[in-house]
């Protein structure tokens, strides 16, 4: 069984197969903000999709970030490693990459299990 989460017209923003739930790309409602208003908005946004699939942080396996300055890469951690649950953290890769506007300054991925 397939379960689709705030489903568009391009993509879901999260899928549920199985017992593992995929997290599309999530960026910043304000590309405006700082670095860090940006990953406190795009963890409230994996922390929320998390809650509708019935799951939490504590069972993210794997985020992937992307920064397209990899200068923010202190900043965006100061927030991240405040948010991420310290008895389970996952995996983790973090790449600089350009986002699709230019204002965005971090865009995360997540994929976690339910049980």
């Amino acid at each position: 069984m397939i379960t689709r989460f705030e489903k568009g017209p391009r993509m879901s923003q999260a899928v549920v197969h199985g017992n593992t739930v995929y997290i599309a790309g999530q960026v910043a409602s304000n590309g405006k903000a700082s670095i860090e208003d940006q990953t406190r908005d795009v963890l409230a946004k994996i922390e929320n999709l998390l809650k509708q699939a019935g799951t939490d942080k504590s069972k993210i396996l794997a985020i992937n970030v992307f920064l397209p300055n990899i200068v923010d890469f202190d900043a965006m951690n100061s927030v991240y490693d405040a948010w991420v649950d310290k008895d389970n953290p996952p995996a983790r890769a973090c790449v600089e990459a350009r986002l699709a506007a230019p204002d965005l300054r971090v865009e995360m991925t997540a994929v976690a299990a339910l049980d």
